[in-house]
């Protein structure tokens, strides 16, 4: 299994200040919901403290965790791709404080400087493909349980 990978501290300096000269800082009190599926998704987070867990709506009364979110984690990846709608949810689980980024700002100053842009597209590239490995390792785990209750 890969590690983690965490997007702040992939960028090399330069282009790490760059980008947080975009950011805000933000919290969400604890059982707050940051965002839905099917939501504009205009903006990303970079997870301070706390907890996020994303979330997959199964039917109108349950939703199921599809990944838990920490410190040094990137929340949301839906902003770089059209239609630029949230595929999951997400919830902060404890008291979260996050810097957050604006996604035309963040995709003007990729434009502006392309090297930066390069790395940042392969960074979330990097962590989409951890977390689906994560999603693929949870998914066979919960295979194997079930067939060995179907025994």
């Amino acid at each position: 299994m890969t590690k983690a990978i965490k997007l702040l501290t992939a960028l090399p300096p330069p282009q790490r200040e760059r980008l947080m000269a975009l950011a805000r800082e933000v919290s969400f009190p604890e059982d707050t919901r940051i965002f839905e599926a099917g939501g504009t998704a205009d903006r990303f987070w970079v997870i301070r403290s706390g907890a996020v867990t994303l979330d997959q709506q199964v039917n109108e009364l349950h939703r199921i965790t599809v990944a838990s979110l920490g410190a040094g984690d990137m929340l949301g990846w839906s902003w770089l791709f059209p239609p630029y709608q949230w595929d999951f949810g997400a919830q902060a689980f404890s008291p979260v404080r996050a810097y957050e980024f604006e996604a035309a700002a963040v995709l003007r100053l990729c434009d502006e400087d392309p090297r930066l842009g390069l790395t940042l597209v392969r960074n979330v590239a990097e962590i989409l493909a951890h977390r689906l490995e994560m999603t693929r390792g949870q998914l066979l785990e919960q295979y194997a349980l079930h067939r060995r209750g179907a025994l």
